[in-house]
């Protein structure tokens, strides 16, 4: 029972396979085709930005499709080559091998298999909490970066001429500009016209898969027409059959040095993937979604893609949301998606020998661009300008000076914000509600009122070293205003759920101060762990110092009332 109970956990397939129904399939099997067709452009287009040959999109699409079918805790998640992440690989692995070489293959493979073990280990480990280290903000400055990085990329194979591969956006634009002359008129045309097409489908036409659509409507066009003999550059042969299976190709000093993109990769994917699956879970209250799980999922899919020449794959936006709205029942959509990734694989393969890259760069730049969320974008500058301020500087960096400049930036960004605000948290001068026990901020209720001989604050953090100076030098000012009058002094501590060493150290020398002053410190509404370690320190041994003990900050103020000064 236990080991089932096990299995159960690490392959969330069998909770809903014995309940499984005709009912599930129908839902599971129209899904399945529909992302299915709408993945075989998709993940052939991103291998093309990952720097491989287009069939390995098709890989990446395969066999992790059935690892997380099986053993991921969401049932509507799309997992396999995204654009992001696809960016990432060729930042990565380009400084190693000419993108497109067998050298350069292996590596992408090996990254892939790097990830696959980073995120199944953070999943085992229960680690899944590292992904606060990018905030939400950083997440979306990076993805709109990287959006326009992959957009700008893609110009080549709309105006049909050869530029060196860059991440700088800059550096892309320059070339396109010294090639102006040798702009392709009749690819221009062609890859201009996919894109439009594409939205004009997504805005009348949302069923109709519009990325197939211009597929075989390019492909039609080019085999009939013979335009591939007029300078508009098609895919070619595409290698059929099934990847073969075998181990990446292991040379430790490379791994090391791709280690830093392995981590990044890990992190940005299981972001985007938890993120996707928990905007789609609400709507479905029969599962629940565990992000260690997914982890796991995730990290197995990678591990297991690598060993058939799979590149890095995590959960998309755009198919999660067409699976979902086809009718996703289980992740034997996932599955079933996966097999016509192999019959395609198997079969199809020559019928893409005419499929122009400029449709393929038309599929790239429609899918990136609407991974710019401009709606958040104006959302973090109406309502938090600290937080839209960390957005534009990752969008810049990343944008500007590199993709794995950008990610350490976000995550300096956002570690920095946590202790800017750690350090100098809010703290609240506290008033009494006419005629009741409440105290409030001063500042906002205009009702509130404080006697000349009592002061009362609330401090809104954790008390520890990083903020020990701030608390002790803000209590140190508000004493100072408050003047020879003053006689007593209550923290409300409803807002402090945790002490150090230091924080301890500072609010007793606070009370030395104090003392020497003739003013005498309560406090109120202190946490019970709090508390704990105040009476373990040598400063509040006494088991029954009722400074400690006050439940309410009305309580520390009728008891000073009562007893006087005499614990001074």
């Amino acid at each position: 029972m236990d080991l089932y109970r096990l299995l159960k956990r690490f392959f969330p397939i069998l909770t809903w396979l014995p309940g499984y129904d005709s009912g599930m399939f129908r839902g599971d099997l129209a899904a399945g085709l529909t992302v299915g067709v709408m993945l075989i452009p998709q993940a052939m287009a991103y291998a093309l930005i990952a720097g491989l040959p287009p069939v390995y999109g098709l890989y990446a699409a395969l066999v992790p499709l059935i690892i997380y079918g099986m053993m991921g805790t969401s049932r509507q998640l799309g997992v396999g080559p995204v654009a992001v992440i696809s960016l990432l690989v060729a930042a990565g692995v380009a400084d190693f091998a000419e993108p497109g070489s067998s050298q350069y293959i292996q590596l992408a493979i090996l990254l892939a298999f790097m990830v696959g073990v980073i995120q199944l280990l953070m999943g085992l480990l229960r680690m899944g909490f590292l992904v606060n280290f990018l905030s939400h903000p950083v997440i979306t400055g990076f993805i709109a970066a990287t959006a326009l990085i992959i957009a700008f990329s893609q110009l080549h194979n709309l105006l049909g001429i050869r530029i060196d591969s860059s991440k700088h956006i800059h550096a892309i634009l320059m070339q396109v500009y010294e090639s102006r002359m040798e702009i392709h008129t009749g690819t221009t045309a062609f890859g201009f016209g996919a894109v439009a097409i594409i939205y004009a489908i997504k805005k009348w036409y949302k069923r109709l898969p519009g990325a197939l659509a211009v597929v075989v409507a390019g492909i039609i066009l080019v085999a009939v027409t013979g335009w591939d003999e007029q300078g508009i550059r098609v895919m070619g042969e595409v290698p059929s059959g099934l990847p073969a299976f075998g181990f990446p190709a292991f040379d430790p000093d490379v791994a090391y040095r791709l280690l830093p993109m392995a981590f990044a990769i890990s992190l940005v994917g299981f972001m985007e993937s938890i993120a996707v699956a928990k905007s789609i879970q609400v709507r479905h209250r029969n599962y629940k979604l565990d992000a260690n799980q997914e982890l796991v999922a995730l990290g197995s899919a990678n591990l297991g893609g690598s060993l058939l020449q799979a590149f890095p794959v995590t959960g998309g936006f755009s198919r999660s949301a067409v699976n979902d709205q086809a009718g996703a029942k289980t992740g034997m959509a996932s599955i079933i998606s996966a097999l016509l990734i192999g019959l395609t694989l198997l079969f199809l393969t020559p019928l893409f020998y005419y499929l122009p890259n400029a449709v393929l760069g038309a599929i790239i730049i429609t899918a990136v661009l609407g991974l710019i969320d401009t709606k958040e974008i104006r959302f973090l500058w109406k309502t938090q300008k600290e937080d839209f301020a960390m957005m534009a500087i990752t969008f810049l960096v990343t944008l500007f000076l590199g993709i794995e400049e950008g990610i350490l930036t976000g995550v300096v960004a956002s570690l920095g914000m946590v202790i800017f605000h750690s350090s100098k948290p809010h703290v609240a001068r506290l008033g009494q509600l006419p005629g009741t026990r409440a105290y409030r901020n001063l500042s906002r209720f205009d009702e509130a009122t404080e006697r000349d001989d009592v002061l009362i604050f609330r401090y809104d953090a954790p008390l520890f070293f990083a903020n020990a100076d701030h608390f002790k030098e803000t209590i140190e000012s508000y004493v100072a205003q408050k003047g020879a009058k003053l006689k007593l002094v209550v923290l409300d501590a409803s807002g402090i759920n945790s002490i150090d060493t230091t924080g301890i150290h500072a609010l007793a020398a606070l009370e030395e101060d104090l003392i020497r002053s003739g003013i005498q410190l309560r406090m109120a509404a202190v946490h019970g762990p709090v508390r704990d370690l105040l009476k373990k320190s040598k400063y509040y041994k006494n088991e029954d110092d009722e400074r400690l003990s006050h439940m309410e900050v009305h309580d520390a103020v009728t008891a000073f009332e009562t007893q006087g000064q005499s614990d001074v």
